[in-house]
């Protein structure tokens, strides 16, 4: 959208002179998907744009074939752990590869020290980051500062939005999807183990049980009881999870309870076939987790259950949805289960009854 000239700010960026942008989103993988609209909007707005993005390896599947993107760089976790010689032959083979792009503007969507050190080291035109920190030293370093709405007030993408509005550059409505591309090789590969399973394109509920961590998930009794349910009605359940330990334990707990599950996927597939997988799916059902902002960029219809986290800031974007949550006046609290003590009250307050009621509407809202 065009705005008027007169509702821009005094220091407003004008697309028409960059040539080059770096998006830096060094988080996790479902922070990593909730800034894909950036990129999208940067290229709907300026076509002639060449739009990068700078990520921790284990997430750039959440934006490879990203259709908007360039060049996607990567940064290992594990460098860490590298002794110091090769570790410095990473980083600068790393800054080697961003310095020969010659960003005109940078935009760190997180506070993340790196970044900081990035944009000085890097020099652009111009860069932005959220206004959370208070440092000279990080403030110093960026041209635009861009405010942040937390609280549970406002959406994850819009925060990340906030950014292209704080230098003039407002999405338009219908910018604003997320973007995920499994693939045609993770489609054919979860398609081959669906029909070995006698499973058909939208013929099956998928439900995700697990997060990495436990306060954020709905106990796996109730969770072997909704698959029970589900599939009295006559609908297949399919399990699925990532490859973290507790995530396994948590599906592998509510498997063994349940007395129908039409196919298991424990920890066994790569991000693109879990997203193919989901795509799959006539419906999802999941925690606040990964997989949850992957089934909105799938268009696939989600149940989501929300704890300690904010529904409002973190819930499922644009898909048809039903949030799960208590009415604790102390939710969403942030905290790592009720006293730090890993379990989550708000979460085990949400009966069976309540989740079927969920699916069976939305499966109706969706049919």
């Amino acid at each position: 959208m065009n705005p008027d000239p007169l509702f821009l700010p005094p220091d407003a960026v004008a697309p028409g002179d960059l040539r080059r942008v770096l998006v830096v989103k060094l988080r996790n993988l479902g922070d990593v998907l909730l800034a894909s609209p950036v990129i999208s909007v940067l290229k709907r707005q300026a076509p002639h744009l060449e739009i990068d993005a700078l990520v921790y390896a284990d997430t750039a599947d959440m934006l490879r074939g990203h259709p908007d993107l360039g060049e996607l760089h990567e940064i290992h976790r594990d460098w860490k752990q590298l002794g110091i010689l090769e570790r410095l032959r990473c980083e600068w083979q790393l800054f080697y590869a961003l310095k020969r792009r010659n960003y005109d503007l940078i935009l760190n969507l997180t506070d993340h020290g790196r970044g900081t050190r990035l944009v000085r080291l890097l020099k652009p035109r111009y860069a932005l980051a959220p206004d959370i920190r208070t440092e000279k030293a990080y403030r110093s370093a960026y041209t635009h500062l861009y405010p942040v709405v937390g609280g549970n007030r406002r959406h994850t993408v819009e925060i990340n939005l906030d950014a292209l509005r704080r230098v003039g550059i407002y999405p338009g409505k219908d910018e604003r999807r997320l973007t995920l591309v499994p693939g045609d090789a993770a489609f054919a590969s979860v398609d081959q183990t669906l029909a070995r399973a006698g499973l058909k394109d939208k013929s099956f509920v998928l439900i995700h049980p697990g997060s990495r961590w436990f306060f954020k998930c709905w106990p796996p009794d109730r969770v072997a009881a909704l698959c029970n349910s589900l599939a009295q009605r006559g609908l297949p359940v399919v399990l699925v999870c990532g490859p973290d330990p507790l995530e396994q334990r948590l599906l592998e707990s509510a498997k063994s309870q349940a007395g129908s599950i039409a196919a298991a996927f424990p920890g066994n597939l790569s991000l693109k076939e879990l997203a193919a997988l989901i795509g799959r799916a006539r419906l999802m059902v999941g925690m606040d987790s990964a997989p949850m902002h992957m089934a909105a960029a799938m268009g696939t219809p989600t149940v989501a259950f929300f704890g300690p986290s904010g529904d409002i800031e973190w819930g499922p974007w644009q898909v048809p949805h039903r949030v799960l949550a208590s009415s604790h006046t102390c939710r969403p609290c942030g905290r790592d289960g009720c006293g730090g003590g890993k379990r989550s009250e708000c979460l085990e307050a949400i009966e069976l009854p309540l989740a079927l009621a969920a699916v069976t509407s939305l499966l109706e809202q969706t049919a």
